[in-house]
């Protein structure tokens, strides 16, 4: 179903962006607004979000990987936003939050060593594991993966309500699609 429902989302976004910039979508600017803000050069350094959106308008559409990337892909897409999915059980001690600095990389799920400097990143005791431009390969869930850490990065403009009804809907969405329990907070910067 969802894969299903990914493709056919893909295809109607295609006809949609034949008539506009990816960039005059307001959840795309409003993130390419943020890496600025942060010293990140958005026309550079894309965020995922804004990534996706790009393939889409080449045709180049998504391919399923699996349901917890799909979902985390649809609702991307849906809401203009970057998500991030990481093997909880990889993590190592709490995780925070921060503006990466000049000597903080990871290898990336690009293959490639990315720089973090000025990126905002998601970190826990052994270092930075993601960020709203590409996510690194030490956190990355695979199939096998039984206990999964979200972290969405939301609009900042959308209201409190709007902003626990995405999440909680994503949180849901994904217990339905793969089981289990899950909880979800709210935190801000």
């Amino acid at each position: 179903m969802l894969k299903g429902r990914l493709q056919l989302f893909q295809e109607s976004i295609y006809f949609d962006l034949l008539e506009k910039n990816v960039t005059e979508l307001e959840g795309v600017k409003e993130w390419r607004s943020i890496f600025k803000t942060t010293g990140k050069d958005p026309n550079r350094y894309r965020h995922s979000a804004e990534a996706l959106y790009r393939r889409i308008a080449k045709q180049n559409y998504i391919q399923s990987i699996h349901s917890a990337i799909d979902l985390n892909n649809f609702f991307s897409l849906e809401y203009q936003i970057p998500i991030g999915v990481y093997d909880s059980d990889k993590l190592i001690g709490n995780v925070f939050i921060k503006i990466g600095e000049e000597s903080e990389e990871y290898t990336g799920l690009n293959g490639r060593t990315n720089n973090l400097a000025n990126l905002i990143i998601s970190a826990d005791e052994q270092g930075p594991f993601g960020s709203p431009f590409i996510d690194s390969e030490r956190t990355a869930i695979t199939e096998k993966t039984t206990n999964a850490l979200q972290i969405i990065y939301l609009r900042p403009s959308a209201s409190p309500e709007d902003k626990q009804k995405m999440t909680e809907s994503l949180m849901n969405m994904f217990i339905q699609i793969h089981g289990g329990t899950g909880t979800y907070r709210m935190i801000g910067c």
